[in-house]
């Protein structure tokens, strides 16, 4: 049998907090001494363990009674439960540690101004540099002319559903400039982004199979890396959530992707992606 200081300095939990427990009925001793001090066995501090992931959660006391209380608790199914839930939780920190570590570093600042007609011709003139010869004639040949391809570019930044997600995935819009800028239209260095990206959706679906969430996370964290390294990103964080939405949407996106790595990719690395921010 454990006293109170047993059960207090084994959990952390505080002996008035602990008496309070008695007091309302939801952990109450195994039993008393002669001299009334609180005694407890191994199942009620199993019980208080329980009761501490559910505060972790933050339940309301008399609700964690009334789910404990319940002749039908599943001790196995609820623990289960909030393994998952708890993992959601430090996942969702986990997003906003990051963030915050960003904005310490003095990225993602969030700085919400429009795009000029020069910044966005300079953006346009040299996208249209870094295009290769037969993929711009190919633009060209499906837009008509040159001049109707590069309006055609321009009208995206009339768009304001793509400027806010430029804004949002950079942090403003000198960081969208600067990473469009960075681009040098090295067909090499893109191959091996786009092999890397084929790897790492080879082990979603190895996920899967295996129906390994670790797996899963470790392949989030890998196309993480690449996108930053694809698109000069200093968090991917928001950019693979939108990722993640679209997938959802079974749009011809998802159909593409679907089609190279297997029938369910999409939706499983979309819910991976939301599993692992927390989403």
């Amino acid at each position: 049998m454990k006293t109170v200081k047993d059960m207090s300095e084994i959990t952390g939990v505080s002996i008035r907090t602990l008496r309070y427990y008695d007091e309302i009925g939801l952990l109450k001793p195994t039993e008393y001494t002669e001299a009334g001090y609180r005694l407890y066995d191994n199942k009620a501090l199993e019980k208080l363990q329980e009761i501490m992931f559910f505060r972790e959660l933050e339940i309301p006391l008399m609700d964690i009674k009334k789910i404990m209380d319940n002749p039908d608790y599943d001790k196995e199914q609820v623990l289960f439960t909030q393994k998952s839930l708890l993992e959601q939780k430090q996942n969702r920190l986990n997003g906003i540690i990051e963030l915050i570590t960003d904005v310490m570093k003095g990225v993602n600042t969030m700085s919400f101004g429009a795009f000029s007609n020069e910044e966005v011709q300079k953006i346009v003139n040299h996208t249209l540099e870094c295009m290769s010869k037969e993929s711009l004639e190919k633009q060209v040949q499906t837009y008509g002319s040159m001049e109707q391809y590069k309006e055609y570019l321009v009208s995206g930044f009339a768009n304001e559903q793509v400027v806010a997600d430029l804004l949002k995935w950079y942090g403003s819009k000198e960081k969208a400039i600067d990473a469009v800028m960075q681009a040098d239209g090295n067909t090499e260095e893109l191959k091996q982004e786009q092999a890397e990206n084929a790897e790492i959706y080879r082990q979603f679906m190895a996920a899967k199979e295996a129906d390994d969430m670790d797996m899963a996370h470790s392949a989030v964290e890998m196309l993480a890396e690449n996108y930053k390294k694809m698109f000069a990103l200093d968090n991917a964080r928001n950019i693979l959530l939108d990722l993640a939405k679209e997938y959802l949407q079974n749009g011809k996106l998802a159909e593409a992707t679907d089609s190279q790595y297997g029938k369910g990719c999409c939706e499983y690395v979309a819910h991976a992606i939301q599993h692992y921010y927390g989403v």
